[in-house]
């Protein structure tokens, strides 16, 4: 995932007098990127947290589905043993961080406190990047339903179907915006009688009872679909939070932060996830 694009130090070189970056009093409200629809960790089956992690890593242990078997007896025979199988996974979280530096200059010069709006932008993009292991976690599902130009209803039922023969239920989708202007130029949805959601809040909330999540075209392949089971789908181990430390670099006259990370997601069933993908 591509971090913050940010400059590994500023300079005054990196402005002239009157421009973005050094003060010519124009107009001094910085106008934001937008935000990105993203996907979050509040979807994670499991979360494990510092606590949780006494060394590098956590082991996840699971059951083994249909693992144990009733049998028949015949009289007078012995009762059979029978034990459930567990499986385990290991989450080792990896280390993710970047560096903003600013010149002394350029902080008395800016416009704004250069050094706190870098580190802000940090942790967004620091956000972005942990969806972006979602989406690599959830690209290990067992299952791929390749559709047409458009997503269909079809494809969603046929993923639903997936899940279910397996014995899990689809609660939650998240969708590229390619795949949500398909399911809002579906007919269904363009009837006001039948779809007063739709037209209301420019998107259905659901579908089949599945929660659908809208996200960013920069995080998730515009085109694509996961509908999963979030109570099976993935899990994410963090033993660092975003930190952000403060430092002064005084032989080069710079001031700056470490913005760190540690953090993974990894699948934990694949048979509750399900991609659909459209052309």
């Amino acid at each position: 995932m591509k971090m913050a694009d940010i400059k590994e130090f500023l300079t005054t070189a990196s402005g002239t007098e009157g421009s973005l970056l050094i003060e010519s009093k124009i107009y001094d409200t910085l106008i934001e990127a937008a935000d990105k629809k993203r996907i979050g960790r509040g979807l994670a089956a499991v979360y494990c947290g510092p606590n949780d992690i006494s060394g590098s890593s956590i082991d996840l242990d699971l059951v083994t589905a249909d693992s144990m078997a009733v049998i028949q007896i015949a009289e007078g025979a012995a009762v059979p043993i029978e034990t459930v199988n567990y499986t385990s996974t290991n989450l080792k979280p990896d280390k993710y961080g970047v560096r903003p530096l600013i010149t002394k200059e350029m902080q008395e010069d800016g416009k704004w406190n250069l050094i706190e709006h870098n580190i802000k932008i940090a942790g967004i993009e620091m956000g972005e990047n942990e969806d972006a292991l979602i989406v690599t976690a959830l690209s290990s599902a067992a299952n791929t339903i390749t559709g047409a130009a458009a997503i269909t209803l079809a494809n969603v039922s046929r993923a639903m179907q997936y899940l279910e023969d397996s014995d899990y239920t689809a609660t939650d989708m998240i969708v590229g915006p390619e795949v949500a202007n398909d399911f809002r130029n579906m007919e269904v949805f363009q009837k006001p009688s039948e779809t007063p959601e739709m037209m209301r809040t420019g998107f259905v909330g659901t579908i089949f009872g599945i929660n659908v999540h809208v996200v960013s075209g920069s995080i998730l392949t515009s085109t694509y679909c996961y509908v999963f089971d979030r109570n099976h789908a993935f899990a994410i181990a963090e033993k660092r939070p975003i930190t952000v430390e403060r430092y002064d670099d005084a032989t080069h006259d710079l001031s700056g932060a470490v913005v760190t990370q540690r953090i993974t997601a990894k699948i934990l069933r694949t048979s509750a996830v399900c991609l659909i993908t459209t052309t």
